[in-house]
């Protein structure tokens, strides 16, 4: 059977997917790193159960731990392929934009005193309340100011919106991990199992969340393939095409010549075209 990213990893047990993290950042960097990493997962974890202080349970489940974990796999794969491609990555910066990946929709999370609705009503500003979570977080482990202002420009990438030559990053390794962030978040999401089930599901977070564009299930779905289309543009151009690093990864870890997150996406999409044409023909 012809490997998928489905069958390397059980990507629906975030505990497996971040075992597999924390063995490729061993093969990128062999030297005493997973510390740092293992605390912050295990922490991430809490904050996603409602067993971090101050916080409630995740309720949104599109954006949730899975999502999380997804999305961290994919960037720690593209900071492998890109050493291994011969960029130059520091341990701490590497491990610096893993912790970012980890806490990038933290902003999802109510605190206990917010009782009204879910998470979703962040959706539009979600990305500034993960980049404040980090920078309270940061200080309680040892974390610097300029890794908070590292982390903030980073998880601005994330921000469909946001143009990235309007980001100001503090050198070019912490640019090149932004990319990787706003690559992998896209990736992450795009090449799941249940990507085509899930739309659905991010449509009621769009829905509390107020986002623009979409005024049924069936418009989102319809808009998904053109958005596709965008995302490529995205990640080709502004991202730096860093996507291509997938390869290189799969290569030294598994010994596979193909870029299965794009076999994964484009599947995903013929899914989703074929969907439609039973939508329409049932209308």
């Amino acid at each position: 059977m012809q490997a998928t990213i489905w069958s390397l990893v059980d990507m629906s047990d975030p505990i497996r997917v971040f075992d597999e993290i924390t063995i490729i950042m061993g093969l990128t960097f062999p030297g005493d790193n997973a510390r740092l990493i293992e605390r912050v997962f295990a922490d991430v974890r809490r904050l996603f159960a409602g067993q971090y202080p101050g916080y409630r349970k995740c309720n949104t489940a599109y954006h949730n731990l899975g999502h999380t974990t997804d999305a961290s796999l994919a960037m720690v794969r593209l900071i492998h392929g890109a050493v291994r491609g011969g960029e130059v990555l520091s341990e701490k910066n590497a491990t610096l934009g893993l912790v970012c990946a980890l806490l990038h929709d933290a902003g999802y999370i109510q605190t206990v005193n917010d009782t009204e609705g879910t998470g979703a009503k962040y959706t539009m500003n979600h990305i500034e309340r993960s980049a404040r979570f980090a920078e309270g977080y940061f200080s309680e482990i040892g974390l610097s100011e300029r890794d908070v202002s590292s982390c903030e420009s980073i998880l601005r990438c994330t921000g469909l919106s946001v143009k990235i030559e309007e980001i100001t990053f503090g050198s070019r390794e912490i640019e090149l991990l932004g990319q990787m962030m706003g690559t992998a978040d896209l990736l992450g999401q795009m090449a799941d199992e249940r990507y085509v089930e899930k739309l659905p599901i991010l449509y009621s977070e769009f829905q509390e969340g107020r986002v623009p564009g979409f005024s049924s299930e069936y418009d989102l779905l319809k808009s998904t393939s053109g958005f596709f289309e965008m995302v490529k543009k995205r990640c080709a151009q502004e991202f730096g095409n860093v996507s291509r690093y997938m390869v290189l990864h799969f290569r030294a870890r598994w010994g596979i010549e193909r870029d299965l997150y794009e076999e994964a996406i484009t599947g995903n999409i013929l899914k989703l075209k074929e969907l439609l044409k039973t939508f329409e023909t049932g209308r």
